[in-house]
């Protein structure tokens, strides 16, 4: 095992025996595996993309597996084994279709393409040596991990479009391109830097996609209160990233007799029209992914995990925890994906609430959320009016992750310290450290503007774009300055995204990631002048400037 991918792992080197999120070394071994396998397969898919005979079940499976292999997904060995026997099998689907339309290969067919394997000990002794390790140049090694973990985000993201019937042909001709560029020895430095760069780009597309599909589906976000306390009711608590897993659950519930509850990256729910819209989607329950352990507990009903952030669950409330989609961990109940057209059956999880006690109450009151770019836009002239007047000194962006590291407390500690005149821009599941400290406002603008999920840095990003462009200056050289918390590769495609917007000194923290080698970073810095974050009160101060 050795597994860099997150900001928490182990000594900020890499997990080599136990991922410190819960993934057993085979897992991890098994997942770099998977990432060979679908070398093989984006090699087949690239040559029927020149004969314009491109597969949809190619490009749909590259995305789906890429999206099981992020952190906090899938934590099952036998899925795994599945995902990888699956990808071979269309693999040699695609060459077989390819064969009997005349075509050869030029030359010896590359490992990947060919390779297979009859029982376990033989994939895994192969999954042993096809991971980060095998890329003997560092630099390029590090490229390449970004890369990977770049495209694992705008898979993940691209995924959640995909399931609302949003495509777009060029994020899946590239996350084949950068598939097949991952570990590539030939591939100089330039060219994967050049990737790297383009990753970002692809990444505003793909952000862009996903707010298209969101807001058309379930309607502009408005800014909205959230309920965070409990009502009588027995409950189910939603986590994860999936709107839609989320409306069909309401939809098969609505007279059910329990109340819905959002927790984590599903708190933004709340802000949507055609979610909102449910008296019994009752409030949000408790904070971000990395608390589960104790608030799946005193939730007392069933809990639907419908992405990553899966915390290994606890013998108290195991039976309880429900997943679905790309989210594995053996021994869990399941939910099916869907068939036919045909939605989730979540009648299961629904009966199972019924027999449940009402959530234990952990916090009262509420929180406010739902500015989506549109919203932000449309307040640009008050906002730009209180900067004028001095009422507003800075916006600071403070998007990105949460996670469990007692170095995360910066992050409350910075948002306390800043001064009463600057305004927080979020998004993510970042917020929980300070959404719930900082309430007042300025002139009716609230000190933490909550844009929504992570992919919602989005609406953030595009928000300076615009305003930029509207004020005829650098989006440098507007009073935004941004101090970004990442954990896995979501944040790492934000990153770069915001990289291709052309944004420059980005603070990073907790800490730098693992997978950045001495030159990238020097390359980072001096092209964008990327930095840690150090000492709250030095932070600020060079921020205020």
């Amino acid at each position: 095992m050795f597994c860099n991918q997150c900001q928490e792992t182990s000594r900020n080197i890499a997990c080599q025996k136990m991922g410190v999120c819960g993934k057993t070394g085979e897992v991890s071994d098994l997942q770099d595996l998977l990432i060979f396998a679908l070398k093989g397969l984006s090699f087949y898919q690239n040559e029927l993309t020149v004969k314009k005979a491109n597969s949809k079940e190619a490009d749909d499976m590259a995305v789906k597996y890429l999206f099981s292999t992020i952190t906090n997904a899938n934590f099952s060995k036998d899925r795994m084994i599945e995902y990888i026997l699956e990808t071979i099998k269309l693999r040699d689907v695609l060459r077989a279709e390819l064969e009997k339309n005349g075509w050869e290969s030029n030359g010896e067919l590359p490992e990947y393409a060919v390779w297979s394997f009859v029982n376990e000990d033989e994939a895994l002794m192969k999954a042993a040596s096809v991971g980060q390790l095998s890329i003997m140049d560092e630099d390029k090694r590090s490229l390449s991990s970004l890369l990977l973990y770049g495209i694992r985000g705008m898979a993940a993201y691209l995924h959640h479009a995909l399931v609302l019937g949003y495509r777009d042909p060029g994020l899946f001709a590239f996350i084949h391109e950068a598939i097949l560029a991952y570990g590539d020895e030939k591939k100089s430095v330039d060219e994967l830097l050049g990737l790297v760069l383009k990753c970002g780009e692809l990444g505003v597309t793909t952000m862009s996609l996903l707010d298209e599909a969101n807001t058309t589906t379930y309607g502009i976000p408005e800014p909205s209160e959230v309920n965070i306390g409990v009502g009588h009711r027995p409950g189910i608590l939603v986590s994860g990233h999936d709107l839609k897993d989320l409306k069909e659950l309401l939809e098969q519930s609505e007279d059910g007799g329990v109340d819905i509850y959002t927790h984590g990256e599903m708190l933004p729910a709340h802000y949507y029209p055609e979610l909102k819209k449910y008296s019994h989607l009752t409030g949000n329950y408790g904070g971000s992914w990395w608390k589960q352990t104790s608030e799946f507990d005193s939730f007392n009903g069933p809990v639907l995990l419908t992405t990553n952030c899966l915390v290994p669950p606890k013998d108290g409330y195991r039976n309880r925890v429900y997943t679905t989609g790309m989210v594995g961990f053996d021994g869990l109940n399941h939910i099916s994906d869907r068939e036919d057209g045909r939605g989730k059956d979540f009648s299961g999880i629904i009966e199972h609430a019924k027999g449940c006690q009402p959530p234990v109450e952990i916090e009262k009151g509420s929180i406010t959320g739902g500015f989506n770019h549109r919203t932000l836009w449309s307040l640009r002239d008050t906002v730009l009016e209180a900067v004028t007047e001095g009422k507003i000194s800075k916006f600071v962006v403070m998007a990105g992750c949460d996670g469990r590291h007692r170095s995360r407390q910066y992050y409350s500690n910075f948002a306390e310290a800043l001064p009463k005149d600057a305004v927080i821009l979020t998004a993510g599941c970042a917020k929980y450290r300070y959404n719930k400290l900082i309430t007042d406002d300025i002139g009716g603008i609230p000190r933490v503007i909550d844009a929504g999920q992570c992919n919602d840095s989005f609406s953030l990003a595009l928000f300076a774009v615009k305003l930029a462009d509207h004020l005829g200056v650098d989006i440098n050289d507007l009073p935004v300055e941004y101090n970004i918390a990442w954990y896995e590769q979501k944040a790492v495609l934000v990153l770069l995204a915001l990289l291709h917007l052309g944004v420059k000194n980005i603070r990073l923290g907790p800490t730098l990631p693992a997978f950045v080698s001495p030159n990238v970073l020097k390359i980072l810095v001096e092209n964008f002048n990327i930095g840690p974050n150090t000492d709250v009160g030095k932070d600020i101060e060079e921020m205020m400037k």
